[in-house]
């Protein structure tokens, strides 16, 4: 893929990142960026990348080529249309992820909630002087106590994650 060959490559020529930044007038973040697979260059930039490591534009977009042939700008422009469109499905996956798992929260934490809401305090009128009881008392009375101060913290924390992670239109 993309970021790997770049890291590869650049590596390979004993460039740093600040080195390969400076001879394509980035910034050494973008270069990061591009060997994180955050972003990809432009085809322009790309070219620029491909003449800066002394390759073909075809070994750094990963495929092996037996003939080389000159790589057209259109051709180099649909294969990073290809790659941004694979980076933006997985950032779309990823956020689909989470806003299941923030909703998977706040319904577990209402669940539980109303499950305590119906018990009410009828672990107090328990026979303490069962000590299996007792130690279930405790317990049930620890959880509720600690369920009673975090969960609302929580709850609101999975609300805020749960608009941040909606779809945009």
């Amino acid at each position: 893929m993309l970021k790997d060959n770049i890291k590869t490559i650049r590596k390979a020529k004993g460039l740093s990142q600040e080195e390969l930044a400076i001879k394509l007038n980035v910034v050494r973040q973008t270069i990061s960026k591009w060997e994180q697979g955050l972003s990809v260059p432009d085809s322009e930039l790309l070219v620029s990348l491909a003449n800066a490591l002394d390759t073909s534009v075809s070994t750094l977009l990963g495929e092996n080529i037996t003939e080389q042939k000159e790589d057209s700008l259109k051709e180099i422009a649909e294969k990073l249309e290809i790659i941004n469109l694979q980076l933006t499905q997985k950032q779309e996956t990823k956020r689909k992820i989470w806003h299941l798992v923030f909703i998977a929260i706040c319904v577990i934490i209402i669940v539980i909630f109303i499950f305590l809401v119906t018990l009410g305090n009828t672990y107090m009128e328990w026979d303490y002087n069962d000590p299996e009881l007792a130690v279930l008392g405790v317990g049930v009375h620890s959880f509720v106590w600690l369920f009673v101060r975090i969960a609302p913290i929580i709850f609101i924390g999975s609300v805020i994650g749960i608009c941040l992670t909606r779809k945009k239109k």
